[in-house]
C-alpha cells in the first residue's frame, strides 16, 4: 500500500477540495498510519499557533542614553582619581627632592623612616593605578618592567644591608630607600602619563 505524501497531507489538511482530495480522505480513512501523520500535523499547527507573539520594545533610546550618561559619569571620576594620583606623586616628588637638596637636619633613622613612609604611600598609588587600568601599550609596559626590575634588585641590595648587622644600618640603607622612592615615582609617572594619553 502507498501512503501519502506529506504535500497530500498538507493540501488535504489546509483545503480539503482539490481535485484528488476525495481519494486522499478514503485513503486517510482507510490507512491508520496516514491518519495518526494527518493528525500529528493538526497538532503542530496547533502547538505554533498557540505560541506568544515576541514584540521588541518600541522605544529604547531612554534605556540607551542613560547608559551613556553612566559610562561618561564613570570615565570623569576615573580621570579625576588618576589626577588626583598625579598631583599627590608630583607634591611627593617635589617634598622628596627639597628633601634631598636641604642640609640633613634629622638623624638618618628619622631620615630613613620618612623615605620609607614616601615609598610606602607610592606603591598604594600604584595599586590603585593598576586596578583602575584596562589596557596598556608595549612601550608602558617595557617601561614599566624595566622600572620594576631595577626596583627588585634594589630590594635585594637591602635585604642584603639589613642582614649585614653593621653599627650604621640606617646610613646605608638610606641611599637605597632614596633610589628606591625615585624610581617608585618614576613607575607611577608611567603609568599615570600613559593612561592620560589614552584616555582612561
Amino acid at each position: 500500500m502507498t501512503h501519502l505524501t506529506m504535500e497530500q497531507l498538507v493540501a488535504l489538511r489546509d483545503a480539503g477540495s482539490e481535485p484528488g482530495s476525495a481519494a486522499s480522505q478514503a485513503h486517510v480513512a482507510a490507512c491508520p498510519r496516514c491518519a495518526a501523520e494527518l493528525d500529528r500535523l493538526h497538532q503542530r499547527v496547533a502547538r505554533l499557533r498557540a505560541l506568544p507573539t515576541l514584540r521588541p520594545p518600541r522605544d529604547r533610546f531612554a534605556i540607551v542614553a542613560a547608559r551613556v550618561r553612566q559610562d561618561r559619569r564613570q570615565l570623569y571620576v576615573r580621570r579625576a582619581g588618576i589626577g588626583a594620583l598625579a598631583l599627590a606623586a608630583s607634591l611627593l616628588l617635589v617634598v622628596v627632592g627639597g628633601d634631598l637638596l636641604a642640609p640633613p637636619a634629622a638623624s638618618a633613622s628619622d631620615q630613613l623612616t620618612a623615605v620609607m613612609a614616601e615609598s610606602a604611600t607610592l606603591e598604594q598609588a600604584l595599586r590603585q593605578i593598576r586596578s583602575s587600568q584596562r589596557v596598556t601599550d608595549a612601550y608602558t609596559t617595557g617601561a614599566a618592567t624595566s622600572l620594576e626590575d631595577r626596583i627588585a634588585e634594589l630590594d635585594r641590595q637591602l635585604e642584603a644591608a639589613q642582614m649585614d648587622g653593621t653599627t650604621d644600618v640606617d646610613v646605608e640603607l638610606l641611599p637605597l630607600w632614596r633610589e628606591r622612592v625615585g624610581l617608585m615615582d618614576a613607575l607611577v609617572d608611567v603609568h599615570v602619563t600613559r593612561a592620560q594619553n589614552v584616555g582612561l
